[in-house]
């Protein structure tokens, strides 16, 4: 068996944090109103081929994933996990794709991871578009990554 979808999660945001610290994004989230989207990419590399092969991932030096989560910050003081129906593209100079996203539940949480591939150094463009459950508007998140060979 694979190690368990939290050890993987933690290891995504952890890679990404890493990854987005050398390229001077830090940030690893963005509000939309009450919504909170977290989001990381990292080189599939980074996965142990037992995690990889538990979530369907394919590893390669030029695949990653993007790792979304969204919490909605209620009134109260209180923040949940919301599901959400999600569409999204990525691009490069020289080529794009649609991202399909997999929804993966563990407990409360909730999250959305979707490969494509990258062009080595190259900036690597993503465009979500996201519609928490329960939201009455759809939003749009953008945001460039560039990634490299390891």
């Amino acid at each position: 068996m694979g190690a368990p979808l939290t050890w993987m999660l933690a290891l995504c945001l952890t890679m990404g944090l890493a990854l987005f610290t050398q390229t001077g994004q830090a940030q690893q989230s963005e509000r939309f109103g009450p919504y909170e989207l977290h989001h990381s990419v990292v080189n599939t590399t980074f996965l142990s081929p037992e995690v990889a092969a538990q979530y369907n991932i394919v590893r390669g030096e030029k695949r990653g994933i993007v790792n979304l989560a969204i919490r909605e910050h209620r009134p109260n003081g209180s923040v949940v996990n919301r599901p959400a129906l999600l569409k999204g593209r990525s691009w490069d100079l020289i080529q794009g794709q649609d991202l399909e996203f997999q929804e993966i539940r563990e407990g409360q949480a909730v999250y959305y991871i979707a490969p494509f591939k990258f062009i080595n150094r190259e900036w690597r463009h993503f465009e979500v578009h996201f519609r928490p459950e329960g939201a009455e508007q759809t939003y749009t998140f953008k945001f460039k990554h560039q990634l490299y060979v390891h």
